[in-house]
C-alpha cells in the first residue's frame, strides 16, 4: 500500500489579530496530532488559512501530492467564504468539512467577548458550508466533539472510503482474454468508466499468460507451495494440481506487478494451452488483496481491489462473489452465494482447505485446485456497480450472513449464506428492479454509508437497498435518479 494522508486545513482570517491567529495554529495542531493516533491515517495540519492564496496554494499542492488522499477542513473562528472561492472550485480530491469546535462546554465563568472571537465554529462552519454548497461541491459532513468516538468512527469511514477514490483512480485491470460470451452485465463502456472512475482496463492474450508461465522456475513453485501449506489445510493428494496452481499465480502475479495492474480477470471459455482454470491461485491473489472477476467481468474486478483496499488494515474482509441459489422454506429464506473456484479466503469462517474436483465446465483438461470453505457469520453488504448507458449506477445492498444451515458435503466450493435485507424475497425483487448484476463483491469491513461516500466522490449514481426499502419506494426513487441523471 503506498502512503496516505489526509490533510487538516483551517480557516480564520486577520481581523481577531495575531495573538488568536496563534492560538488556533497551536490548537489545530495538537488536534491533528491527537486525531492521527486514533484514526487510520495521519491527519496533517497544513495551514490556518487567511487569504484566497494561501487556501488556493494549499488544494493546488494537495491535487498535485498522490500521499495527500483528502482535505478535512475546520473554521475554528469565522473564515468568509468568498476566499475559499478559487481553492474549492479546483478541487480535484476527497473533502470533509468536520463542523467542531476545540472545547467541549461552554465555560460559564470565563465566557466573554474574547472568548467569543476566538471560539465561533459554530459561526465559522455555517458560512464555510454555504459556499461548498453553492458551489455544489461532493462533500461529506461531520457534526460533533473532535475527541468522541462517534466522530472518529465516522471520520475513519470517510478516510478509507477516500482511499478507495485514490485506489480507483490508480486502478489497472489486466484482462486475460474477453468476457464470457453473450453476457451483457459484464459489458460496459471502460471510455467512460476511465474518465469518471480512473480505470484503464486492457486485454492480455491467454498465450502471454501461458508464456509467462513456462518461465516459473521449480524453486519458486516449491516456495509458493510452502506457503499454502502454511496457510490452508491440505486435503487432497493431487500434489500435480497444487503446484500447477502455484506455477498459474506466480506468472499471473509478474504480469499484474510488471504491467500496475491491481486487479484482473478471466473465464473458463478461454483457457487456450492452460491445463486447469486458476481456482487457488486466484483465491490467493485476492488473498493478497488483488481484485478479481470471473467470466471477464472487469467492473467487479476492479470494485473488489477497491473495497479490499478501503477494508480494514487496507486489505479487508472483501470477495468476489455470485448469487447462485435460494433457500426458500418459510421463515429460513437465505440466498447461497459461491462461485466455481474463485472466493476470496478473507471471507471465511474458519481454515480453508486445499481440495482437488473436477470442474465440469469450461476447457479444464485436469481438475483444479481450490480452497473449499464456509463464509463466516455477520453483517455486510452486496455491491454491483452497472453501466446503465450513459452513466454508472452503484447498487448496494444489506445482509446478513449466516453460518450455512446445511452442511453440502458434496459441494466442492467455497460458499457464503445470508439473508438479503429487508428480506429475501422483497430483496431480491429491489436488486432485479435495480438492475443489480449476479456478480457482486461481498464485503464485511466496508459498509453502505461509506460505499455512498465514494460514489459521491466519483459522481456515480448511488442505490440503497436496507431495512425500510420497499419496490414501491425504490421504483419511485429509481424514477427520479432516472430523471437528474440525465439532465447532469
Amino acid at each position: 500500500m503506498k502512503k496516505r494522508e489526509f490533510w487538516f486545513v483551517v480557516g480564520s482570517q486577520f481581523l481577531y489579530g495575531p495573538e488568536v491567529l496563534e492560538t488556533v495554529a497551536a490548537r489545530a495542531e495538537k488536534m491533528a496530532a491527537a486525531l492521527s493516533e486514533v484514526l487510520p491515517y495521519p491527519l496533517v495540519y497544513k495551514v490556518t488559512a487567511k487569504t484566497n492564496k494561501e487556501i488556493a496554494d494549499v488544494v493546488k499542492e494537495a491535487n498535485y501530492r498522490d500521499e495527500c488522499a483528502g482535505i478535512v477542513t475546520w473554521c475554528h473562528t469565522f473564515s468568509p467564504s468568498k476566499m475559499w472561492i478559487n481553492g474549492l472550485a479546483s478541487l480535484q480530491k476527497p473533502y470533509c468539512h468536520l463542523a467542531t469546535q476545540y472545547n467541549k462546554e461552554i465555560p460559564n465563568d470565563e465566557i466573554d467577548m474574547d472568548f467569543m472571537n476566538l471560539n465561533q465554529a459554530a459561526h465559522g462552519d455555517r458560512e464555510h458550508g454555504f459556499i461548498a454548497a453553492r458551489l455544489r461541491l461532493p462533500r461529506k459532513v461531520i457534526a460533533g466533539y473532535w475527541q468522541d468516538e462517534k466522530v472518529h468512527k465516522r471520520l475513519a469511514d470517510w478516510m478509507k472510503a477516500a482511499v478507495g477514490v485514490a485506489v480507483s483512480k490508480e486502478m489497472k485491470v489486466m484482462r486475460f482474454g474477453d468476457n464470457m460470451r453473450e453476457v451483457a452485465v459484464t459489458e460496459g463502456d471502460k471510455v467512460e468508466v476511465q474518465t469518471k472512475l480512473g480505470w484503464q482496463v486492457n486485454t492480455w492474450a491467454v498465450g502471454d499468460l501461458v508464456k509467462e508461465m513456462g518461465k516459473v522456475s521449480e524453486a519458486e513453485i516449491d516456495a509458493l507451495v510452502a506457503e499454502y501449506e502454511t496457510a490452508y489445510d491440505v486435503a487432497t493428494d493431487n500434489t500435480a494440481a497444487i503446484r500447477y496452481q502455484a506455477k498459474e499465480e506466480i506468472a499471473m502475479k509478474k504480469m499484474l506487478d510488471r504491467e500496475g495492474c491491481r486487479a484482473f480477470t478471466n473465464t473458463f471459455q478461454d483457457l487456450y494451452g492452460m491445463e486447469q482454470l486458476p481456482g487457488l491461485a486466484s483465491q490467493h491473489l485476492m488473498a493478497q488483496g488483488y481484485g478479481y472477476g470471473g467470466e471477464g467481468d472487469w467492473k467487479v474486478s476492479a470494485m473488489t481491489a477497491i473495497l479490499k483496499a478501503m477494508g480494514e488494515g487496507g486489505n479487508g474482509a472483501s470477495g468476489f462473489m455470485e448469487d447462485y441459489t435460494y433457500h426458500l422454506v418459510e421463515g429460513q429464506e437465505y440466498s447461497l452465494g459461491a462461485h466455481m473456484l474463485e472466493v476470496c479466503p478473507s471471507l471465511a469462517a474458519g481454515k480453508p482447505r486445499i481440495e482437488t474436483h473436477h470442474l465440469g465446465i469450461g476447457m479444464n483438461e485436469k481438475d483444479p485446485a481450490r480452497l473449499v470453505f464456509e463464509g463466516k457469520a455477520g453483517k455486510g453488504i452486496v455491491v454491483s456497480l452497472i453501466d446503465m448507458g450513459g452513466r454508472l449506477r452503484l447498487i448496494v445492498q444489506d445482509i446478513e450472513a449466516v453460518k450455512p444451515i446445511l452442511p453440502m458435503p458434496n459441494l466442492p466450493v467455497a460458499r457464503v449464506m445470508w439473508r438479503a435485507l429487508p428480506d429475501l424475497t422483497t430483496g431480491v425483487e429491489c436488486w432485479i428492479i435495480a438492475g443489480g448484476a449476479h456478480h457482486t463483491v461481498l464485503s464485511y469491513d466496508v459498509t453502505a454509508e461509506q460505499m455512498r461516500d465514494w460514489a459521491r466522490m466519483m459522481d456515480i449514481e448511488f442505490v440503497h437497498i436496507g431495512a425500510d426499502t420497499t419496490p414501491e419506494k425504490l421504483e419511485e426513487e429509481l424514477l427520479v435518479k432516472d430523471l437528474v441523471w440525465k439532465l447532469k
